[in-house]
């Protein structure tokens, strides 16, 4: 029914930048809450921010002021920003999208398939 597709993970330097994508396809009415979370190994997968569909944000403690989420609602795509990088930023990321769904208006959150940044001298 839906699909994402991140992209844009990678290896990058301590205090380097990259810039995570999200894109979604299929039988889309309306996307709600768009999100980005987090998992390092033997960690559980933790939020990292979340954007409202009105544009409102919210950030973990630890990545405020270094990472930005924003969204373009005509290409149902989610970004993250990541500034400042620091080795703990080292995880797999993956994008969630609350989409409702045609032809029955039905809600449902979708997860991207995940996209590793690692961040390592």
């Amino acid at each position: 029914q839906v699909q994402l597709v991140e992209s844009g993970g990678g290896l990058v330097q301590p205090g380097g930048s990259l810039r995570l994508s999200c894109a979604a396809s299929g039988s889309i009415f309306k996307i709600n809450a768009m999100g980005w979370y987090r998992q390092a190994p033997g960690n559980e997968r933790e939020l990292v921010a979340t954007i409202t569909r009105a544009g409102t944000t919210n950030y973990t403690d630890s990545v405020k002021g270094r990472f930005t989420i924003s969204r373009d609602n005509a290409k149902n795509t989610v970004y993250l920003q990541m500034h400042s990088l620091k080795p703990e930023d080292t995880a797999v990321y993956y994008c969630k999208q609350g989409v409702t769904t045609t032809p029955f208006l039905q809600k449902n959150d979708y997860w991207g398939q995940g996209t590793q940044v690692t961040v390592s001298a």
